[in-house]
């Protein structure tokens, strides 16, 4: 038998009861429960791109301005609106192109250097190609292989919901 819906806490309630309590509820109620749960931050995620957005229009071009006096393309600049300081910060993300430095690492090598004293060498595995190896080579790899697992998640669905 489907406990009656109409009865189920709120969110707001929900952060007053003991975890015992929430446990105990029906499963119709905490599959509801995350649903709302999950609207509810989507709205407010919808809400903080929305005000970010607004303040990124509003200061885009004083930190532009604020970056140009400091000389520099990327990182932090601060500057004044009455009485707030505005904190901009622009990271800087590189990125290098692996098989040019794959090319010059050996140009390094055959120009008698070591490479460590210029770049980091590391080695990645794609996980879909070491299940396809033959099983000799996956040996031969599996004690450099160490597997951890992320945060596991939970998804309730009321039977008969779509998706």
């Amino acid at each position: 038998m489907v406990a009656p819906l109409s009865n189920r806490p709120t969110l707001n309630a929900l952060r007053h009861m003991p975890v015992g309590e929430v446990i105990a509820l029906p499963p119709e109620h905490l599959a509801l429960l995350q649903a709302d749960a999950r609207e509810a931050l989507e709205a407010a995620k919808r809400m903080l791109d929305w005000v970010e957005a607004a303040i990124a229009l509003r200061y885009e071009q004083r930190a532009i301005g604020a970056r140009a006096a400091a000389g520099k393309d990327t990182g932090t600049v601060r500057f004044e609106d009455g009485i707030v300081t505005i904190v901009v910060d622009l990271p800087k993300r590189v990125e290098w192109d692996q098989a040019r430095l794959a090319t010059l690492v050996e140009q390094i090598r055959a120009g008698g250097e070591d490479p460590a004293e210029y770049l980091e060498i590391s080695f990645k595995v794609p996980e879909r190609a070491y299940t396809a190896w033959p099983e000799r080579i996956r040996q031969a790899f599996e004690p450099a292989r160490t597997v951890r697992t992320g945060r596991q998640t939970f998804r309730l669905i009321l039977n008969g919901e779509a998706g």
